[in-house]
């Protein structure tokens, strides 16, 4: 199971520290929801997230003020009783007396932002979903062509990275060289990014190592980009039948998302990075609708029946 440090969630929403004397630095997320305890706070307490953050808006905030002290002390007791990893007022709220005894007593840190509670919300979600994501480190090169991600793979020496240096000499973006984290942030999507230690750098046999952002600019280089196309090179093999029309799409398994994928054969004179490009854009294409080698099967038939 994966974690986040709840310093990188503080740091991330720029949160202000209520319970400055609660040391917080141990503790960890390892749940990509959030929990507003309102339920929790009227007492019922049989079915209570208590993993997630516990985040109080107006209407949480509306609800205590018409509490008696004692039934605030009593509530808030049992919620940190049960070890919240934190608790977030947002709309600046100022959190009751009762709570940050409560918090203190029980080592809970609570913060507090600016931001309203659907806003904060919502971005603290997509954010922990990223970082919380199920993940994959794959051998390959990750390239944004046109805002399509394209994850280049093959054996190591095919011309992986020497596609990928053409491809940013016109005009493209690198993401990751060699080693590439893919995480799967939504039922449809995969996000690959670079390794901190080797960012920006690509091997390149019989030269060694270049940085790609020093060498080209800021411009050729990003550091993350949803995967939408596969694609293999491997040596050119006599005989062997490959894929002329594209009619029936093969497809790689990664972390249980299937990603369009397209086997390109290496042969002396082929340029890849414009075959790359074209299969980008041919991949746009299909998304947005329209798909050549349908066409074209399509006008066949109906010549054909003519």
């Amino acid at each position: 199971m994966y974690s986040v440090k709840i310093e990188q969630l503080v740091k991330e929403y720029e949160l202000k520290n209520l319970t400055p004397n609660v040391d917080f630095s141990g503790k960890i997320l390892c749940h990509p929801e959030v929990n507003r305890p309102a339920l929790q706070l009227a007492g019922f307490f049989e079915y209570f997230s208590s993993e997630r953050i516990q985040i109080i808006g107006l209407v949480e905030h509306s609800y205590i003020a018409t509490l008696p002290n004692k039934e605030k002390q009593e509530i808030f007791e049992k919620i940190c009783s049960y070890k919240v990893p934190c608790i977030v007022l947002c709309r600046e709220l100022q959190p009751p007396q009762e709570l940050l005894d409560a918090a203190i007593k029980h080592s809970i840190p609570v913060f507090q932002t600016k931001d309203s509670t659907s806003e904060f919300e919502s971005e603290v979600i997509r954010w922990l979903r990223v970082q919380l994501a199920p993940r994959v480190t794959m051998h390959g090169v990750l390239v944004d062509i046109y805002g399509e991600g394209v994850l280049i793979i093959g054996e190591s020496g095919v011309g992986k990275s020497e596609t990928a240096l053409e491809l940013i000499k016109r005009g493209h973006r690198l993401v990751a060289d060699d080693a590439v984290e893919i995480k799967k942030v939504s039922h449809n999507t995969l996000v690959g990014s670079c390794p901190e230690i080797i960012r920006y750098f690509i091997e390149l046999r019989g030269i060694g190592i270049i940085n790609v952002k020093q060498m080209f600019g800021v411009q050729s280089v990003k550091d993350t980009q949803g995967i939408d196309l596969i694609i293999k090179l491997e040596p050119w093999e006599k005989g062997k039948q490959y894929d002329r029309l594209g009619l029936n799409e093969e497809y790689m398994d990664i972390l249980g998302n299937e990603v369009v994928c397209q086997t390109l054969p290496i042969r002396p004179g082929r340029n890849l990075a414009m075959i790359c490009e074209s299969a980008a854009v041919n991949r746009r294409q299909k998304k947005m609708g329209y798909n050549a080698a349908q066409a074209l099967n399509e006008r066949i038939i109906k010549n054909m029946e003519n």
